[in-house]
């Protein structure tokens, strides 16, 4: 994972209560890049029995918000995502798959990201998504 300084803390045990339902787990961070993994069960599960849409689509926006946001860091921003484009592949039971972002533009006001999110035991994509963000001040936190 990343340590740059002024990061946050983007670990499972320090998510928000609705980011760490969808389990990723993140496993390295760069300026251009995000890798990560989730284990994808019941928990994830439509009353249908296969695992909901939405789970990827949050899969989609935390690893390409994750990524972006540290890319411009050093400028006192991050990123928020204002377009999320979410293709789902193919069902899924239970697995586990890994979420790999990748940046494919990184603007002034803008970013581009595409995350791939991969059965790992199979080798077949499940979902992908593309992610458009806009980078915006750090909020100010010492007045809070």
């Amino acid at each position: 994972m990343s340590d740059a300084p002024g990061a946050p803390d983007v670990s499972l045990a320090a998510a928000s209560k609705f980011v760490a339902a969808s389990g990723l787990v993140v496993d390295e961070v760069t300026t251009t890049r995000v890798r990560g993994h989730v284990e994808l069960d019941a928990d994830h599960h439509t009353p249908w029995g296969v695992v909901h849409g939405g789970v990827y689509t949050t899969l989609v926006e935390s690893a390409g918000s994750i990524g972006a946001s540290h890319a411009v860091l050093e400028r006192d921003e991050f990123a928020v995502g204002v377009h999320n484009a979410t293709d789902f592949l193919r069902p899924a039971t239970a697995a586990q798959a890994t979420v790999e972002a990748r940046a494919l533009h990184q603007g002034r006001t803008q970013q581009l990201w595409e995350v791939i999110i991969t059965n790992a035991g199979t080798g077949k994509v499940l979902a992908r998504g593309q992610l458009r963000l806009q980078n915006v001040p750090l909020p100010d936190t010492t007045t809070h």
